[in-house]
């Protein structure tokens, strides 16, 4: 408390009134530079604890403010200086100098009469005793301007007083050769290009003064802008605009992406559905739209179009017209040599082949492309004189799109994949765009959700087509909160149960339990009554030490089973009902080969579920797991399945070595572990989703894997902290880079794993309780605990052994944390 504390408390000196001198000239520079004086203010303000002073009510204890405005005043007066930044730099000096209890202090200088015109300058710089860098805010403020702006009549036909504070900050590393801010040639030169303007709003005024002065400075932290028209509204003071522009905002070239080597241009798309199965028909969409030799009217042989990135997919309210089904929503970005014309050409074949269905604006349809960016370019293929709303955008193509800024659908998908995309009109990024829309929706704006599709295998017969690419129809999604939190008060946190089923003699928990067809279809059918949402199935253990087994005989395990649970049939023990649910009951098949995971999808499994995340069991990885991985990546596409990608090192009980991250790690050592699994992990299904080729995003969920490769207190430290695995605020590696896995929806697998049982065996400190060794069945209250952290870090799928009993612990942690 009393480090809070101190940082609360300041003394403060404000506003002493001086002569200074300076050679920078009072309203104009002169040459040769002659000293002038002219008047300022100086406040002094330093931070420093008054507990003791307060409860003494003696002055020893606190700092002598009268003393400190005479330092101030001696160095203010002291000799002339060359700038702003010359005179702060000397009287903070002397403040250190004569005050030896001061560590740490702000000194604002203010110059009413630096400017030729009712505007000042002033400056505020923060620093603490000993360091050579500090935070400087320098302002021009009152700066009048009389420009044509504003949409009524009159205003059209005279120029009006426009009024702007201009704020920009920066960080000296070294004050003493600080470049001093230029305030004449900002505010002479925004003067100038203000009255030469003539906007019809104040939000595009403001906008080009902060380019302005960004192309005016360089070096800077941010811009803030504040213009204001007095005269505006005859009942308020002024009607204001005020904007922000960071450094990457300013100074960064608009661009989508690194350019392709191939002189690719570079595209986001937005994908809409609300009609039919709006799942089969966005992945239809995205498979048509890598095939324009085929389908684009003015193919030709050369034309292409590569999707190299997916956002995530959000079910989302209907906008403008609310009376309609949901729609889902996602973006792609693409590599494509079409331009952008036939593109949009090109988009518009693929909503009547998927079989957009015409109602009215706004309105219902199967399938809606839109162009958003297009490298960096702005384009209008309307007539000049058609381009004052955006009543009439039909056919026209409009880049980068006109209402991406104000639609949530748009701009939330499109942050998933290029946050730092520079908008080349609006000199924002998106990810900037995004936070200001969040900030300015309403507290009971409806919540976006993620979703994961699950497609319907075995195809039905009958789904194919000569003309169209085979897309399996839609089982049924899942549905998660797209930021952590967001579900509405009072609802509880779905977390997703998957039941495990081994079908093998040999498996760590339960090896020779359910390796036959009819004791697993029985633990299936018990599964599904007890709230398992899906079913894992495997058949070759995972366990260190565990046989070989060979591709021929893991398909002849797996297969079967998944057979028998999608004809799973009404019998004496069970009712028809239960029946229908078991058939209908999602089927994950727990797999490290591509080969076993094909058969098993095409057999009925509906997700994929690896532990060695398509690499293969080769640790670190080589040539070989790099072929694995392409080749299990082409198979997960082509099948449209979830896909579970697992962070490990090989065998489970190997490679637990974590030191090379030690750099994240706390002073409890705490950190490592879970760095290594967002690096780790992170480049795996980075190297899943991006690229030609890829897995779209939604399908991806990630698991930091509890128990694999990991100690005791690694585990735990991944239990206790699994929602920081893939936390957008994070980032990864000494360079912090933004967190891979931000974003992705968490499997947890900690049911029965053996370092329960080394926990369990483990005497305590002060007790009765002498430890015991355990066998996995033996750990299911070990297992509610870790199920009950795994709720309440967020989790999306936790995988236990005992569904009941879990499925119990579930139920009420989702309550107490949802």
């Amino acid at each position: 408390m009393a480090n809070t504390r101190q940082a609360l408390d300041t003394i403060r000196v404000k506003n002493i009134s001086l002569l200074a001198s300076f050679t920078d000239g009072a309203q104009w520079p002169s040459d040769p530079p002659k000293a002038k004086l002219q008047p300022i203010e100086l406040t002094v303000a330093i931070a420093h604890s008054i507990a003791a002073a307060a409860l003494t009510d003696d002055l020893d204890h606190s700092i002598n403010y009268s003393t400190v405005c005479k330092t101030a005043i001696a160095a203010g007066q002291s000799r002339a200086f060359a700038s702003s930044e010359d005179c702060v730099n000397h009287v903070i000096a002397a403040c250190f100098d004569s005050h030896k209890e001061v560590q740490t202090l702000t000194v604002t200088l203010r110059r009413p009469k630096a400017l030729l015109q009712p505007a000042f300058t002033e400056l505020t710089c923060s620093r603490r005793r000993g360091s050579s860098s500090s935070t400087e805010e320098l302002a021009i403020r009152n700066l009048e301007a009389q420009p044509i702006v504003g949409i009524n009549d009159c205003e059209r036909e005279q120029a009006q007083l426009v009024r702007f504070d201009v704020q920009v900050q920066r960080t000296s590393q070294n004050f003493h050769s600080e470049t001093p801010f230029p305030f004449r040639d900002v505010a002479l030169n925004v003067i100038n290009a203000v009255n030469a303007t003539s906007f019809l709003t104040l939000e595009a005024l403001v906008a080009a003064v902060a380019d302005k002065v960004a192309s005016l400075t360089h070096g800077l932290d941010s811009v803030t802008v504040c213009g204001g028209k007095p005269d505006a509204l005859s009942c308020a003071e002024a009607a204001e605009v005020k904007i922000t522009r960071t450094a990457k905002e300013m100074y960064t070239q608009a661009s989508i992406a690194t350019k392709p080597a191939d002189g690719a241009h570079v595209v986001a798309l937005a994908l809409g559905s609300n009609l039919g199965d709006r799942f089969a028909n966005i992945e239809l969409a995205l498979r048509l739209l890598e095939a324009p030799n085929a389908d684009l009217v003015h193919g030709s042989e050369a034309a292409y179009v590569h999707v190299v990135d997916t956002s995530f997919m959000y079910e989302t309210e209907p906008m403008y017209e609310t009376d309609q089904p949901k729609f889902i929503n996602c973006a792609c970005l693409v590599h494509t040599n079409i331009e952008p014309v036939t593109l949009l050409k090109f988009l518009k074949h693929i909503e009547n082949t998927v079989g957009r269905v015409v109602s009215y604006r706004n309105g219902p349809r199967a399938i809606d492309l839109d162009v958003l960016t297009y490298d960096d370019l702005i384009i209008d293929t309307r007539a000049a004189d058609d381009r004052k709303n955006l009543d009439n955008l039909e056919g026209q193509l409009v880049v980068p799109h006109p209402r991406m800024f104000e639609r949530e659908f748009v701009l939330r998908p499109l942050n998933d994949i290029i946050p730092d995309y520079l908008h080349p009109g609006l000199r924002r990024t998106i990810n900037g765009l995004f936070a200001s829309l969040m900030a300015s929706l309403p507290e009971d704006n409806p919540v976006m959700y993620r979703v994961i599709p699950f497609p319907q295998y075995p195809l039905p017969s009958g789904n194919e087509s000569v003309d169209l690419p085979v897309v399996p129809p839609t089982a049924t999604h899942w549905v998660f909160p797209a930021v952590s939190g967001s579900m509405p008060q009072g609802t509880p946190r779905k977390s997703y149960l998957m039941a495990t089923l081994n079908a093998t003699p040999d498996s760590f928990s339960d090896g020779s339990v359910n390796n036959t067809i009819p004791a697993a279809l029985t633990y299936a059918s018990s599964a599904v009554a007890n709230g398992a949402d899906i079913v894992d199935v495997g058949g070759y253990s995972t366990r260190p030490g565990a046989e070989f087994v060979s591709c021929e005989e893991e398909i002849n395990r797996v297969v079967p089973v998944i057979h028998a649970i999608r004809n799973a049939a009404q019998s004496a023990d069970v009712s028809e009902k239960a029946a229908s649910q078991t058939r209908q009951t999602l089927i994950s098949v727990d797999t490290f080969r591509w080969e076993v995971a094909e058969a098993a999808v095409k057999a009925g499994a509906n997700c994929i579920n690896d532990v060695y995340a398509f690499i293969g069991r080769t640790w670190p990885v080589d040539a070989e797991g790099e072929a694995h991985f392409q080749k299990f990546r082409e198979v997960a596409r082509k099948l449209a399945v979830p896909v579970i990608l697992m962070h490990s090192r090989g065998e489970a009980s190997a490679n637990k070595d974590y030191s090379e991250y030690s750099y994240a790690a706390d002073t409890r050592g705490r950190g490592a572990v879970l760095e290594a699994v967002r690096v780790e992990l992170g480049k795996k299904v980075d190297a899943a989703v991006r690229g030609k080729g890829g897995l779209r995003r939604w399908l991806v969920i990630v698991d930091p894997g509890i128990g694999f490769s990991k100690t005791v207190e690694g585990n735990l430290e991944l239990l206790r902290n699994s929602s920081a695995t893939v936390d957008p605020t994070q980032t990864v590696g000494r360079e912090k880079t933004p967190n891979p896995l931000a974003g992705y929806p968490v499997l947890i697998g900690a049911s029965r794993k053996s370092f329960l049982g080394t926990i369990l065996a483990q005497k305590d400190a002060a007790g009765t309780y002498e430890g015991r060794e355990t066998k996995p069945v033996e750990r299911m209250h070990a297992t509610g605990a870790a199920v009950a952290c795994a709720v309440q870090q967020g989790a999306t799928v936790i995988r236990v052994h005992d569904v009941l009993e879990m499925g119990d612990v579930v139920r009420v942690s989702s309550l107490l944390w949802g």
